[in-house]
């Protein structure tokens, strides 16, 4: 079993390496977090489609969202959408109404909302029901022909869009994040051959001694998860501040989009993050002692 005074040895050994090669070391870490940001905005941006479309496709329903209509205005236009063929049933939403519902969406997480209350930037509309699903987008042609309708949202037509743009982003995104992880291992993998070539002379010593292969190898694989680790913490700083900042303004631009509360998907994405940028700071580091540390 390695004494916990060998481990220290291991990672005072890294920690010096990456100090003695600060502009490859500040290249590896700002490679794998750029990687590792271009990765997390498509799985952010994909979580929140497929949320959308699942609310959308989880209502057999059409909201129908209205200009500014006086009560008379607005009465005579329930009244219209009534007799409409297919429809079963109307409920009229207040602008106060679909503020505590996105209040309650948010929960716990609902801090950011505060202070707008008083400016309220959503809509009045009507929440209007039909007797199939199938009647949904004749019925949403209908609406859309009315005076004091200003927008007509449903379901399957959007969902199907929804989910083509998921698929869409994930490919991407996943293409992308390859081609940036590879260039990062790569950077890293350089990294440790720099570390290598400055101590040959000492690694020679160790291995006229006696060291284990390990002993010698398990500074350098330290090395590649400290960068891809350290990596894909400033990805995931990043990320969360960012996300945090876009919900914000994109709840008050988009108030009926149903996005993703912050938490805990931030803290799921980033230990995701973090796996990732280990498996590549030890990818990168076990690529580059295949190559270049013949032990």
């Amino acid at each position: 079993m390695v004494k916990l005074r060998t481990w220290g040895y291991f990672a005072d050994s890294a920690g010096k390496s990456m100090l003695r090669n600060s502009w490859m070391t500040l290249a590896s870490i700002g490679t794998v977090a750029v990687s590792l940001l271009v990765l997390g905005v498509f799985l952010l941006v994909a979580v929140n489609v497929n949320t959308i479309a699942a609310q959308v496709e989880s209502q057999v329903e059409l909201t129908a969202y209205l200009g500014k209509l006086s009560v008379t205005e607005r009465q005579a236009l329930e009244t219209e959408i009534k007799a409409l063929p297919g429809v079963t049933g109307i409920t009229f939403v207040s602008k106060d109404q679909a503020w505590e519902r996105l209040l309650g969406w948010y929960g716990n997480d609902r801090a950011f909302l505060a202070g707008w209350e008083e400016e309220n930037p959503l809509r009045e509309s009507f929440e209007i029901r039909t007797d199939s699903s199938h009647r949904v987008a004749e019925v949403a042609n209908e609406l859309t022909g009315l005076s004091g309708v200003e927008e007509v949202l449903y379901g399957r037509e959007i969902v199907d869009k929804l989910l083509a743009i998921t698929r869409m982003i994930r490919l991407v995104g996943i293409v992308l994040m390859c081609g940036l992880a590879l260039a990062a291992m790569f950077i890293i993998a350089n990294t440790i051959r720099i570390t290598v070539f400055a101590r040959r002379r000492e690694i020679g010593i160790m291995r006229f001694v006696g060291a284990t292969d390990w002993f010698i190898r398990w500074p350098f694989v330290m090395e590649g998860l400290a960068l891809g680790v350290v990596g894909a913490l400033v990805s995931a700083s990043v990320l969360a501040w960012g996300y945090y900042l876009a919900v914000r303004s994109l709840v008050r631009v988009m108030p009926f989009w149903p996005l993703v509360s912050p938490w805990p998907l931030l803290q799921h994405l980033a230990l995701l993050l973090l796996a990732l940028g280990a498996v590549i700071g030890i990818g990168g580091s076990t690529v580059s002692l295949r190559r270049y540390l013949d032990v």
